[in-house]
């Protein structure tokens, strides 16, 4: 979008802040960039120079608004709603692959040599993997500066830094301050009655609005794991495995923000544990897009009126979701919550939650891939769905992730027995992030469709559901929606 020189002007005018994310907006006079609603006053013309991402400006030297900070915007919806090798890319680089694995590591994943990584990034994005990586990791910085009292040196190796020297030149350079200062202002403009938790950071997650929280954490809270996921003091809590060690966070529905606490044991984790939050709950969608595209059905129109701005709930491990897809096949979701339940008791890795009732994270792949199946309270024929699936998540055979290939996963998953139309769209959609995964033959959504006069058979709705692309998947979420199931809200 950034080529639109005309079509940025007027979002940057306007101070729209739909457009926050899509382009950033570099000053030539001030030597600064900001989000596209940015509270100052807009620049002249002739001084605007559009950019593609965080990375080229800084790369561009330019450093971020102190106003608006254009760092903490929320992410391109691109890079969720695309499955090309750029999107993929910036979904590892989120998760902080090259930080772990270098750009090496980046390409192997994505099978590509680095030479055409770093061409087609700079390319599109105007920067390559490093610089790339290097924004984030100052905006991980800058969170944990802000909303924590550990020491800078501790602060620089958890962002991914690998010398206090490049931590401080890198934040200098980014945010025109030091770091000392930035904790300093921070301390200024804390709210009162914030206090700090010990061993706790508490973060803001910004999302685009409109946002309808009922059935995003309505529909997490419904299908939570006893043990791995609960719902307390209206927040939706889960514990995360994660590459350095484990952590538990607290999610809690806010107006204009999701608020977010984060215990970690290891604070190199920080990055990842965001990232995996906030695509669990699809918070770098642009809801104004999906919802345009669907109130142009007459007859989905109404029900996206009524409570715009829904999300895909996702998962924060595919994995995961995938063997809780499969146990979750022709049984209610109370039977489902039970059949996992029992495998985290037996198979889960316990963790400590002094703040409420988790007691485990959920089974890996290599834990379950030695259960007895005669120990599992399943018809034979979905055991022998369930170890088949274990047996391939854990020998590699199945990679599940967000950097997969949606239709190359589908056709692996259809390939596995007892794997049918709905479990495969079911993983595309929450596990995968597919926002075109659809569940035609899905019984809430055949009910709802007949309801509002859609064709009620998988075939016929299927094809009047061809003008809902590429967002079927939010179309179900609608759907499902005109049902008084309590996935569709929010817990007392």
């Amino acid at each position: 979008m950034h080529t639109d020189t005309e079509r940025c002007v007027r979002a940057v005018q306007s101070k729209d802040a739909r457009f926050d994310g899509w382009f950033f907006t570099a000053v030539r006079t001030t030597g600064i960039y900001c989000r596209p609603s940015c509270p100052a006053v807009p620049p002249k013309v002739e001084n605007m120079v559009f950019l593609p991402s965080a990375a080229a400006c800084q790369q561009a030297g330019y450093r971020a608004c102190k106003r608006c900070r254009p760092d903490t915007s929320p992410g391109s919806p691109e890079w969720n709603a695309r499955a090309d090798a750029v999107a993929r890319a910036m979904r590892l680089i989120r998760d902080g692959v090259v930080d772990r694995e270098g750009v090496p590591g980046l390409a192997a994943r994505l099978g590509y040599s680095t030479r055409q990584v770093e061409r087609q990034l700079n390319a599109e994005l105007g920067a390559g993997p490093l610089a790339l990586a290097r924004a984030q990791r100052a905006q991980t910085a800058r969170l944990l500066i802000e909303t924590s009292d550990l020491p800078m040196a501790d602060v620089a190796f958890a962002a991914g830094f690998a010398s206090i020297r490049a931590f401080n030149d890198t934040v200098r350079e980014v945010f025109a301050l030091s770091p000392s200062e930035l904790r300093t202002r921070s301390r200024c403009g804390r709210r009162a009655g914030e206090p700090r938790l010990p061993g706790v950071l508490s973060l803001r997650l910004p999302f685009r609005a409109p946002l309808n929280p009922d059935n995003l954490f309505g529909h997490l809270a419904a299908t939570a794991v006893p043990g791995v996921e609960e719902w307390r003091a209206g927040a939706y809590r889960r514990t995360l495995r994660l590459p350095y060690g484990t952590g538990v966070v607290a999610l809690t529905p806010r107006p204009d923000h999701i608020g977010c606490q984060l215990a970690l044991t290891d604070l190199r984790d920080l990055t990842l544990a965001i990232s995996r939050c906030r695509w669990m709950l699809d918070l770098d969608a642009d809801p104004e897009a999906v919802d345009e595209q669907l109130r142009r059905d007459p007859l989905l129109a109404p029900v996206v009126d009524k409570a715009p701005g829904r999300r895909v709930p996702r998962t924060v491990d595919a994995a995961e979701f995938a063997v809780r897809a499969v146990l979750g096949q022709q049984v209610s979701t109370a039977a489902a919550r039970t059949h996992a339940a029992r495998l985290v008791r037996s198979h889960g890795e316990p963790v400590v939650d002094p703040d409420g009732g988790l007691t485990h994270l959920f089974p890996s792949p290599e834990a379950l891939a030695g259960l007895d199946p005669e120990a599992l309270a399943l018809p034979r024929t979905r055991r022998a769905t369930l170890t088949t699936l274990v047996g391939a998540l854990a020998d590699g055979s199945l990679p599940l992730g967000i950097d997969s290939d949606w239709q190359e996963s589908r056709a692996r998953l259809a390939s596995l027995p007892g794997f049918g139309p709905w479990t495969v769209e079911v993983i595309a959609m929450r596990a995968l992030g597919d926002p075109d995964a659809f569940l035609p033959s899905d019984l809430g959504v055949r009910r709802a469709a007949q309801g509002l006069g859609l064709p009620a058979t998988p075939a016929a709705l299927t094809a009047r559901a061809a003008a809902w692309r590429p967002w079927r998947a939010y179309a179900v979420q609608y759907l499902w929606a005109t049902d008084s199931h309590p996935i569709n809200h929010l817990p007392a």
